[in-house]
């Protein structure tokens, strides 16, 4: 099992890779950016895996609403050629909210719109071209697509807990990345429901990523109070309202691990044992920095027992 980090998005380039340079002497094995209106996050990665040689850097994860297969195409090509093969996209639904005030387009057919986007794309990471007709994208190559460099072709991730998208991801990517889906959801739900999808489509066992909330820290309450803040966005979301039901959890901060060494270190092997192959804290600096640090600490330690 590997460990990584997702990373806040709140500083500027610099500040960010000096931290990833932290995370990768802590013995941390990926870091891990998200996607908003802000920073393009395969760019980010893409100097952060230049910067940091040996670390693994991912996108976690860009809406396919407001773009299309072949520009992801190139951003992601070009990140795997700039980090020598250790770039991992991640793709996401995303939410109605944000599709339709910022994009101004419908959040419509979004599961159909999912599968297309992932049938052209895996078209042009693998072969460089692509000839996709579909009924709400089109994506051909008039021009070659390839990325010298780009190399093995790149990871094709989803942000899926929900049945059909995790349907779609197990027939069409390479692995998920559930959020706030702890080991009973896992366990019981999302790891069986996403590798039958992959045997039934003669694909490869998927990557289970399972992003975590966690700090280790010697104030429980404190931080906890935080988490129940900082997490309860996620609650207004169907998604995330299922899963986090399904994890047997009321609030998101429920499933936030929050303790000492031992307490984060038992819940990582309950993840490994619900079925994630990876897992990647995120919110670490709920805390503050010398319980980032401390976490950062612990969680290198594991990835490399």
């Amino acid at each position: 099992m590997t460990i990584g980090v997702a990373l806040p998005l709140h500083n500027r380039i610099d500040p960010t890779v000096q931290l990833t340079r932290e995370a990768h002497e802590f013995g941390l094995r990926s870091a891990w950016f998200g996607q908003t209106f802000a920073y393009d996050s395969p760019s980010l990665a893409a100097i952060v895996g230049r910067e940091v040689p040996g670390l693994h850097v991912g996108t976690a994860a860009i809406p396919v609403f407001g773009r299309h297969p072949l520009l992801i195409s190139s951003q992601a090509q070009t990140a795997q050629a700039a980090t020598g093969g250790r770039y991992h996209l991640g793709l996401a639904l995303g939410t109605k909210h944000l599709t339709e005030t910022g994009f101004g387009i419908p959040y419509e057919r979004p599961i159909t719109r999912l599968r297309e986007f992932l049938t052209a794309l895996r078209q042009l990471v693998e072969t460089g071209s692509a000839e996709f007709h579909g009924e709400l994208l089109t994506a051909t190559t008039p021009l070659p697509a390839t990325v010298p460099g780009a190399e093995p072709p790149v990871p094709l991730l989803v942000a899926a807990m929900a049945p059909q998208a995790l349907r779609a991801s197990g027939e069409l990517a390479d692995g998920i990345l559930p959020l706030l889906a702890g080991p009973r959801a896992l366990a019981e739900h999302i790891v069986p429901a996403v590798t039958a999808a992959a045997e039934a489509a003669d694909r490869p066992a998927p990557r289970i990523v399972a992003f975590v909330p966690g700090v280790v820290t010697a104030d429980v309450e404190a931080v906890r109070q935080t988490a129940t803040e900082t997490l309860a966005f996620y609650e207004q979301f169907p998604s995330y309202q299922r899963v986090i039901g399904l994890s047997g959890a009321i609030r998101a901060a429920d499933l936030a691990v929050i303790g000492d060494e031992d307490t984060v270190a038992a819940e990582v092997r309950r993840y490994r044992e619900a079925g994630a192959t990876e897992v990647v804290f995120t919110a670490t600096d709920l805390g503050g920095e010398a319980d980032r640090r401390r976490t950062w600490k612990l969680l290198g330690e594991l990835a490399n027992a």
